[in-house]
């Protein structure tokens, strides 16, 4: 049994964030095992970790960051998605046919991730199969929750980009073979979207997702063009959610659909049928324009929602950004289309990035017993001539942190 002392914070539900001040968390095994305001009599004698006034609060999820796009995360911020993508963004993705490009860029990435305080993450690599598999396997080396995926696209790309169907497929599910069975950091299935993906490549992957019950992550509904897009492309779809349910690739795993900023009704009902994950990447929604996630609206009607860095189309890897920024464009979307829409608080926003995001990988997000001891220590952001409850001290951070904040980190109750 492990102890840390300080002031504690989670989110128990999408509205109540609890805190227990001055108080004692118990580990075993790296599971909570409760919180004791005072230390029992069981616990006489054991070591104590004391992290003072300090708050501890549970490491972050994000549940859609492209690994390879690393090296560009902060420049080109002033073109629009075309652009962005087609001058900078398929270029770079392109140099993961180098294995020693690729290593580099994904030893700094994980390393960063976890500077940031996200220990459990849905990471898009690109179509090639080893530089991906590198990624996975520094993930699961670190005993970081993730589903990693190598993409899939054969059409409307970059010749140097698009892939043969059947070597797309045949190295699919090699990978899956290959990391099936790793104990926290596992494959998915990783489409791009729908306008990149032939039928026969969607009807591929659907195949294999039933064969290997793996799940799928995908953009859904990013942009009015994509949406409009991938319902020419697949007119008996009616819906770009629709396309992934009748090439069978919903209900066999995690459903993660990144931004769905412009769903119909159908991908709304369609996403909550197989329990799948909406993200919203704010930061990435104000630098390419898409548009801005009816968060609260979709919440209210049962939409599970998470949040995601979407490096380099957001250019701040910290979860803690994006929850601060979520409740902002939720004022946003409020103000100018109130009819349609509500603002989230911030106790919404955390749930987002902590609980209801680390549902997808588990038992993490949260700091009730049973859930994994994936925490983070925030200090040094109070001030001593006013002063803060932990919880006001844990939205100052989301606002105002920066990883100099994050004075420890644990993972499975280990510092790391």
């Amino acid at each position: 049994m492990e102890l840390f002392h300080g002031n504690i914070v989670f989110s128990r539900s999408r509205d109540e964030i609890v805190q227990y001040k001055d108080s004692y968390i118990a580990v075993e095994n790296g599971v909570v095992e409760g919180i004791y305001p005072r230390l029992p009599e069981k616990f006489a004698g054991a070591a104590v970790t004391d992290h003072g006034d300090d708050v501890i609060i549970p490491a972050f999820s994000d549940l859609h960051v492209h690994a390879p796009q690393y090296p560009q995360r902060g420049t080109a911020m002033d073109v629009l998605l075309y652009d962005w993508l087609n001058n900078y963004t398929f270029p770079l993705e392109a140099r993961y046919a180098e294995p020693e490009f690729a290593r580099a860029v994904y030893d700094a990435f994980v390393d960063d991730l976890i500077l940031h305080g996200t220990m459990h993450a849905a990471v898009f690599g690109t179509i090639h199969a080893r530089a991906t598999g590198y990624l996975l396997e520094r993930m699961e080396e670190k005993g970081m929750h993730a589903l990693v995926g190598k993409v899939n696209m054969d059409m409307a790309s970059p010749e140097y980009l698009c892939e043969n169907v059947k070597s797309s497929l045949r190295e699919t599910e090699s990978f899956l073979e290959k990391y099936m069975d790793n104990r926290t950091a596992k494959p998915i299935l990783t489409p791009r979207f729908a306008p990149t993906c032939s039928r026969d490549l969607l009807a591929g992957l659907g195949k294999i997702g039933r064969k290997y019950q793996v799940g799928v992550q995908t953009h859904l509904v990013e942009s009015l063009w994509e949406a409009q897009e991938a319902v020419r492309l697949y007119p008996d779809c009616g819906s770009d959610t629709g396309i992934y349910e009748k090439a069978g690739l919903l209900g066999n795993g995690p459903v993660i659909g990144a931004h769905f900023i412009f769903p119909q009704e159908d991908d709304i009902r369609i996403l909550k049928k197989y329990n799948g994950y909406a993200v919203q990447c704010p930061d990435a929604t104000v630098n390419v324009i898409a548009g801005i996630m009816r968060t609260g609206a979709l919440s209210d009607d049962g939409v599970k929602i998470g949040l995601g860095s979407d490096i380099a189309g957001g250019a701040n890897l910290g979860i803690y950004s994006q929850i601060s920024r979520s409740v902002q464009l939720s004022k946003l979307k409020k103000f100018y289309e109130p009819e349609e829409n509500r603002s989230i608080s911030f106790e919404q926003a955390f749930w987002m990035g902590t609980k209801q995001g680390g549902e997808l990988f588990g038992k993490v997000g949260s700091l009730e017993p049973g859930y994994a001891f994936d925490a983070l220590v925030i200090g040094g952001i109070a001030d001593p001539f006013h002063v803060l409850t932990p919880v006001q001290i844990t939205e100052r951070f989301c606002y105002l942190g920066e990883t100099g904040h994050i004075k420890a980190r644990y993972l499975s109750g280990k510092r790391i």
